[in-house]
């Protein structure tokens, strides 16, 4: 699964767009009075203006070599998330390495290094070795009828985990990340059911999939 273009909401999308773009060096490539769009890899994110929003956890893949070389270059733009005091966090399940920190709107925001891509990169890490949106997270009570849902209408597969707590739902490109629980790993933060869309390519085929007052919608 390829995450084409992932729409979240914010009340201040100018100053969340500064952070991108001033902070973390992304190219903004659209902006209207409610809507700014991101270049982030093959990925476009897509911030829409909602008077009120909750946060979100989304991921952004990297090259496979590059997590140390990420970590130094995210220590002098932000503050790490960190877990056990540890700055980047090993899964060992998915062979891959992560590091998190908060954007302005405390969207916990994930870098991740994916071993199995194979995907390492000769070049010097900055926003230009952002890959592609790799994951958006759906906080749910029922994650058999988000997957479900999702598996009879656009062909996606359970990735990892379960139906009781956590399950990653797509492939190492894109995955819906479902979880029913209260924080968001590795904060303490509460997970709301956050409103989003994403446009994901899956098996040849196109969809857009709407998740709205805890609802999941596919066309």
């Amino acid at each position: 699964m390829n995450i084409q273009k992932l729409t979240i909401y914010s009340s201040n999308i100018t100053a969340l767009a500064s952070f991108y773009r001033d902070v973390l060096g992304v190219a903004i490539i659209e902006t209207s009075a409610d809507n700014i769009q991101l270049q982030i890899g093959s990925s476009i994110l897509i911030l829409k203006y909602r008077q009120k929003a909750t946060p979100y956890h989304f991921a952004i893949n990297i090259p496979a070599n590059k997590v140390e070389e990420a970590l130094s270059w995210l220590k002098t733009k932000v503050d790490i998330l960190k877990n056990n005091n540890e700055e980047i966090q090993p899964f060992y399940n998915w062979n891959a390495r992560a590091i998190y920190f908060y954007d302005t709107d405390r969207n916990i925001v994930e870098l991740i290094a994916r071993k199995n891509l194979h995907n390492s990169s000769s070049k010097k890490f900055d926003s230009d070795l952002f890959l592609e949106i790799s994951e958006i997270g759906i906080v749910t009570k029922n994650i058999q009828a988000i997957f479900e849902e999702l598996s009879e209408n656009t062909g996606v597969n359970i990735y990892f985990g379960n139906y009781a707590s956590f399950c990653a739902i797509g492939g190492e490109h894109g995955l819906f990340i479902c979880v029913n629980k209260k924080f968001w790993f590795p904060t303490t933060d509460k997970a709301y059911p956050s409103d989003f869309s994403v446009q994901i390519a899956e098996k040849g085929r196109n969809h857009l999939v709407t998740f709205k007052d805890s609802v999941l919608i596919i066309e």
